[in-house]
């Protein structure tokens, strides 16, 4: 039997190959980052960005004014308010005070003729309980602000009236010499003034 010349071939092996499909490209560039570095502005929206933030800074300026006068007007009106308060609180007690000397004044002819009837120096108990009567009143008369005019020394044409005139006395000429109707103020305002006799 011949020899077969014809040498069996062995198997090709097959080159390994460079790496796997899966391998990263070193050379790729990185993925740019989701932060705000990475924002480009172009020129107009830059542009809009400064006047938006101008127009804010503009409303901003403009609530301070509003605000700044707003405290001023409340301040005024809380002013205003503490003058009226003020003003009431004295015209009250300022028609407190006329209603007293309405009163008082409508009283004097009352004391005056208290004054004539002790001129008749009755010592009987029954004067005596009307003077008292008569003090009493006068107590009260001066709690609510009454109070009896001076009248000695000069005459003082602002809280005196000169009804007679005195040419005997040795007095100085404008001296009070004789009372003929006392005067009274009430709370520094005069009711009545005092009738007097004065030496000319």
């Amino acid at each position: 039997m011949a020899k077969d010349s014809k040498k069996e071939k062995t198997p090709e092996t097959v080159p390994e190959e460079q790496g796997t499909p899966e391998t990263v490209n070193e050379t790729a560039e990185p993925e740019p980052s989701s932060g705000d570095e990475g924002v480009v502005l172009t020129k107009e929206e830059f542009e809009q960005a400064q006047q938006r933030i101008a127009d804010m800074q503009k409303q901003i300026e403009e609530l301070k004014a509003n605000v700044d006068s707003s405290i001023l007007d409340a301040q005024r009106i809380q002013a205003e308010f503490a003058n009226f308060r003020k003003r009431n609180a004295s015209i009250r007690s300022e028609s407190i005070d006329d209603g007293a000397r309405e009163v008082i004044k409508a009283l004097l002819p009352v004391l005056d003729n208290f004054e004539r009837a002790f001129a008749n120096d009755d010592d009987s108990p029954f004067a005596k309980g009307i003077e008292q009567i008569y003090k009493q009143l006068i107590a009260c008369l001066e709690k609510c602000g009454m109070e009896e005019i001076e009248a000695d020394g000069q005459f003082d044409p602002n809280i005196h009236e000169a009804v007679m005139q005195d040419n005997e006395s040795e007095a100085e000429s404008g001296t009070i010499t004789a009372v003929l109707q006392k005067g009274f103020r009430v709370k520094g305002k005069i009711i009545r003034h005092t009738m007097v006799k004065v030496r000319t």
